[in-house]
């Protein structure tokens, strides 16, 4: 391991701390006061926060490049790159969901920043939970193999069962939350709990941040291992986890109202989790311990972008006649 946590253990406390306080600027300055994003505010962000990852990435590889030898260091820096990239367009699945949430519980677009913040910070919180457990877990061959059969499932099901279901009110924890404490069916601004005859309400918006949770736990369940498929070293799944999921919001408000239109998007990423699969039970092995970080990186970059410009080229038919 190159960057074990007895060594940089600083490192991981300095990023964190560069997070929160761009997090903070973000809301506190930024979006303090609730409005609806436009898309030239959102494209202005996502290049804000793609141009920070890619120098976090710069900055990473020169360290790697003085204190390790350059083919390590280009390694690692193509692993976080490579990371950042799975991570990036397995989020877009996120959005998907985002849209459904928001439409099925009525939040305005002008709360929806503030509610997708409160659940990047959760996010968070759970990766580097599920990312302290994957770089224990992922030591054992056994746990390995059961997360590239994962990988490979959750892809083939994603190809053939593209459809997102939604329906909150059966989510079994969201109903135990509603026997613990009454939600009002009104918003209140934008507050997450309301007193209302002496008795504390949850407003719709904290059910749509607790579903939008709930989500993220279970994309994680395919994103973590991914990454980990990718690079050994945790800090590397770890910043380009993180890198990539900051960025959420902004990606959130510049495509939430084209995700139509990449309707063939799910093969690409249905064939980035089986070829993610195959590299944790076989690729791997086959190719003596490390399957090639550049053929990788440019086996996903080819499949994302591929079923972009499929999805453009060849529109639903719907949006032809409307168009």
């Amino acid at each position: 391991m190159l960057f074990p946590l007895a060594d940089y253990w600083m490192w991981y406390l300095a990023f964190t701390a560069g997070v929160l306080a761009v997090l903070a600027i973000d809301l506190g300055v930024f979006h303090r006061t609730s409005h609806t994003v436009t898309i030239r505010e959102s494209v202005i962000w996502s290049a804000v926060w793609v141009g920070l990852a890619l120098a976090f990435n710069w900055g990473l590889y020169q360290y790697a490049l003085a204190h390790f030898p350059a083919d390590v260091a280009r390694q690692i820096g193509l692993e976080f790159l490579t990371g950042y990239l799975v991570e990036k367009s397995l989020a877009v699945d996120n959005i998907f969901v985002f849209v459904l949430v928001f439409g099925y519980f009525g939040i305005p677009s002008k709360y929806q920043h503030r509610i997708l913040f409160y659940g990047i910070i959760g996010a968070l919180v759970f990766r580097a939970i599920f990312i302290a457990l994957g770089s224990v877990l992922m030591q054992y061959a056994a746990v390995v193999l059961f997360f590239g059969v994962v990988l490979i499932a959750s892809g083939i099901k994603m190809m053939f069962k593209p459809g997102t279901q939604l329906d909150p009110s059966q989510n079994v924890i969201i109903r135990l939350f509603r026997r613990w404490m009454p939600v009002t069916t009104d918003l209140h601004g934008q507050s997450l709990f309301v007193r209302l005859g002496g008795v504390w309400h949850a407003t719709p918006l904290f059910i749509a941040l607790l579903f939008l949770e709930l989500s993220d736990i279970i994309f994680a369940v395919d994103s973590v291992p991914a990454i980990f498929a990718l690079t050994s070293e945790p800090f590397i799944v770890f910043t380009s986890n993180v890198c990539a999921i900051l960025g959420l919001r902004a990606m959130y408000f510049m495509l939430a109202g084209a995700v139509e239109r990449f309707h063939l998007l799910h093969y690409g990423l249905a064939l980035i989790l089986i070829f993610v699969g195959l590299k944790m039970v076989w690729l791997n092995d086959a190719s003596g311990g490390k399957f090639p970080i550049t053929w990788s990186l440019g086996i996903i970059a080819g499949l994302l972008i591929a079923s972009v410009v499929a999805s453009l080229l060849s529109p639903k038919s719907h949006e032809g006649a409307t168009s």
